[in-house]
């Protein structure tokens, strides 16, 4: 029986261990907030700010640290993650940082999908207008590629 009963917490301890968040992971996304919710105001030297703070976190994780398959996830996704950063980053047009948003988004969701990045949900959101997605921390829409002309115009599509 005891043996039984430690063979138990041995798996329950393996198991939140496994579903632990990486603080530098969780860092990524953090900053993706930050460039959304710059966004949302329509801020491109704010937006582009961010977006340097992303490449930034992006560089600073170590993948070698990763499990196998977050390795694999995270290696095939960061040149694609770190482009779209970039493009905001030297861009000071928000038209444009909008559209390289919505790849960056697209990339973010699949690391997101595949990787533990927050403890709290993650709500992919939809923009039917744009024909794009993006992900919020909140139930609320508060669409970046319209800003305040079109604020609360999507759905939430899916939530981690």
């Amino acid at each position: 029986m005891k043996t039984i009963i430690a063979s138990i917490f041995t798996l329950m301890a393996l198991s939140a261990s496994a579903q632990a968040v990486n603080p530098k992971l969780s860092a990524l996304l953090t900053n993706y907030y930050a460039i959304k919710n710059e966004m949302i105001k329509g801020n491109a030297g704010t937006s582009s700010e961010k977006a340097k703070a992303f490449t930034a976190s992006v560089n600073a994780v170590d993948a070698s640290l990763l499990p196998a398959k977050e390795k694999e996830t995270f290696a095939s996704l960061k040149e694609k993650l770190l482009l779209d950063a970039e493009h905001i980053e030297e861009s000071k047009d928000i038209a444009h940082q909008r559209d390289h948003f919505k790849d960056l988004s697209a990339n973010f969701f699949t690391l997101a999908k595949a990787i533990k990045l927050s403890a709290e949900p993650i709500y992919q959101q939809y923009c039917p207008m744009k024909k794009a997605y993006w992900m919020s921390n909140e139930k609320a829409i508060k669409n970046p590629y319209y800003g305040n002309q079109m604020l609360t115009c999507g759905n939430i599509s899916a939530t981690l």
